[in-house]
């Protein structure tokens, strides 16, 4: 199996790094990018080649870098973590945050919705992931066997018959862990320098990883170490990779870079597949 990206458009909006990405199956014209710029920006996309997407609200509360940001599997909230060392809850429909999650040592730069919504999942520079409610209370700290660094990213998977999150850090790794023994199963190696997100494709079989080695790696059946494709930034000195979102229908990636765009590449087999 081999995979073939294509740029499809670009998004301009925010005024500094672009940090994450989110997307939604159930809204397949609407995206959510966070930025350094201390803000998130609602898109609605309408996919022409000179403007991929227009904004449609911004939403302010941190006081530091907005590192991650996620949208529940209905639609209409989101979290967001910052450098401030918080979570947020907002409620997408009034462009307002209405939950303060306050547990982490250091900057939080990554969280995620587990698929039914009922967990939240964080991680940290002071190199832990915690398990939350949706009440703001911090279930769990996994420590043991984990990373050795700054955690960068970590995500479920919506595969719920296969109940695991993936974490990814600056000590070049991609970490799998059970949810039910919040242990850690598996290892993967590969990149040549620290990473900065990872996500997982819509039915689980794809696992996206980038960061400062300047290309991503997708890796299949169910995460286990296979790199069938790589993607790069289409300028001779690309840009940091900082952040990866799919599409609901898992034909697109999308791509959030240190030159503040966004980048949309299409994921597909190749005529020799």
């Amino acid at each position: 199996m081999t995979e073939s990206l294509q740029l499809r458009g670009t998004l301009r909006g925010h005024n500094d790094w672009v940090t994450q990405v989110a997307t939604n199956p159930k809204y397949p014209d609407m995206i959510l990018s966070a930025s350094r710029d201390r803000s998130l920006i609602l898109w609605k996309l309408i996919r022409d080649e000179s403007n991929f997407g227009i904004p449609q609200k911004r939403l302010q509360s941190h006081n530091h870098f907005v590192s991650d940001t996620v949208i529940s599997s209905d639609g209409h909230f989101a979290l967001s973590g910052s450098w401030d060392r918080t979570l947020r809850l907002w409620d997408l429909t009034k462009g307002v945050s209405t939950r303060l999650f306050v547990n982490h040592s250091k900057d939080v730069l990554s969280v995620a919705f587990s698929a039914d919504n009922r967990q939240i999942v964080s991680a940290s520079r002071d190199k832990t992931i915690k398990l939350w409610n949706t009440l703001a209370h911090c279930k769990y700290t996994m420590q043991e066997d984990g990373h050795a660094d700054w955690v960068s990213c970590v995500r479920f998977s919506p595969n719920l018959q296969n109940p695991i999150i993936v974490s990814c850090g600056w000590d070049k790794k991609v970490k799998v862990w059970s949810l039910t023994n919040c242990k850690l199963k598996t290892d993967h190696s590969g990149h040549t320098g620290y990473l900065n997100s990872v996500t997982i494709s819509p039915d689980g079989s794809l696992c996206a990883s980038g960061g400062k080695d300047l290309e991503g790696k997708l890796l299949v059946d169910e995460l286990c170490p296979e790199v069938v494709s790589q993607f790069s930034g289409v300028d001779t000195s690309p840009p940091e990779c900082l952040s990866l979102a799919w599409s609901g229908d898992g034909q697109t990636l999308f791509a959030g870079y240190s030159d503040n765009h966004i980048r949309a590449w299409q994921v597909m087999p190749s005529a020799s597949s």
